[in-house]
């Protein structure tokens, strides 16, 4: 069974396109389209009353009650720098949370990674290791004592160029090695996104697709949704 989890909306707003969903009646009706269409897991980023990426504890409880009134599949968040810059805030705001996501994903090369990944832990909250290309991720992901314990791994190309996106893939999945013996789910971005996914799918492991990571189907047109993007992964040949 192919694992794909769908990335719904990510820091995108409202100038990215109607189609991005930011509401958590949007991203709910995003979700469950995604799912019908394939998808086996969701992940959110949560928006602030004006758009932008947040902890706040209602923002997340309200998302995640959304999105869980119309899919069965595990719902994840993002803990980003970007949502939350002060490390001991990002943590103070996970420990607010009333409603939790079934896990969240923590970048290892961001400040403070592993106290926000201690804190979802303590939580009962599932970690997703963001390990990015181009960042010394890998290095501290595999000193992290907290290593074993993650739920997966992130492999998450951020080379943007098709060209270089594959080979950057390549290089990150070494860069992981044995990854604390933990799942890895390896996706890519923007023009990167599909050559990426289509080198998950051949190597049997697990990968993401959506509107936070590419806004394009693979023929290069605007994709309607979220769906069509996990429709399109999904027929996507594995060789």
């Amino acid at each position: 069974m192919v694992f794909v989890q769908v990335c719904l909306n990510g820091a995108r707003g409202a100038s990215d396109g109607a189609a991005v969903p930011l509401s958590p009646g949007a991203l709910a009706e995003a979700a469950a389209a995604a799912v019908a269409a394939g998808a086996s897991d969701v992940h959110v980023h949560p928006k602030s009353p004006c758009g932008q990426d947040t902890l706040a504890p209602r923002s997340v409880a309200a998302t995640l009650e959304a999105i869980r009134a119309r899919v069965s599949v595990p719902v994840g968040v993002t803990t980003g720098a970007w949502a939350e810059p002060d490390p001991a805030a990002r943590v103070a705001r996970i420990r607010s949370w009333t409603t939790l996501p079934d896990h969240a994903s923590v970048n290892w090369h961001e400040e403070g990674a592993e106290e926000v990944a201690a804190a979802l832990l303590e939580r009962g909250v599932g970690v997703e290791a963001g390990i990015w290309s181009g960042t010394d991720a890998a290095e501290r992901f595999a000193a992290s004592p907290l290593g074993p314990r993650v739920l997966r791994v992130l492999a998450e190309v951020t080379e943007r160029d098709a060209g270089a996106a594959e080979s950057a893939a390549r290089s990150l999945l070494d860069a992981l090695g044995p990854a604390h013996g933990r799942p890895v789910l390896l996706h890519g971005e923007e023009g990167g996104a599909w050559p990426v996914l289509r080198l998950a799918l051949r190597s049997g492991l697990a990968t993401r697709v959506g509107l936070e990571d590419v806004l394009l189907l693979p023929d290069g047109s605007r994709a309607p949704g979220n769906a069509e993007l996990v429709e399109a992964a999904l027929r996507r040949p594995a060789a």
